[in-house]
């Protein structure tokens, strides 16, 4: 299925926003950008990003300390960066 921009900006903003508040891990988010956004394989993403593939399935696997060099070659493809965000603390 083809989508249209208006659905794929959705989809970008749904996944930011599910990072954002913490319910999103970054080795899934990375990995829905690259199958639900782009369909593209590994392979060929990792080369969009300028990454290598293992980096990439390092990456989607939560495995290693990535660098946040890496994971702003791939988040900066959907208008993104890696940053510091306030946690939400819940008031009892």
């Amino acid at each position: 299925m083809v989508m249209t921009v208006l659905e794929r900006m959705a989809l970008i903003e749904s996944i930011q926003e599910a990072l954002a508040d913490g319910t999103l891990e970054i080795s899934e988010a990375v990995r829905r950008l690259r199958v639900e956004v782009t369909g593209l394989h590994q392979i060929q993403f990792a080369k969009m990003c300028k990454i290598s593939v293992r980096t990439l399935i390092h990456i989607e696997h939560a495995e290693g300390n990535q660098t946040l060099r890496s994971l702003d070659s791939i988040f900066r493809l959907f208008g993104m960066k890696m940053g510091v965000v306030r946690l939400r603390r819940e008031i009892n």
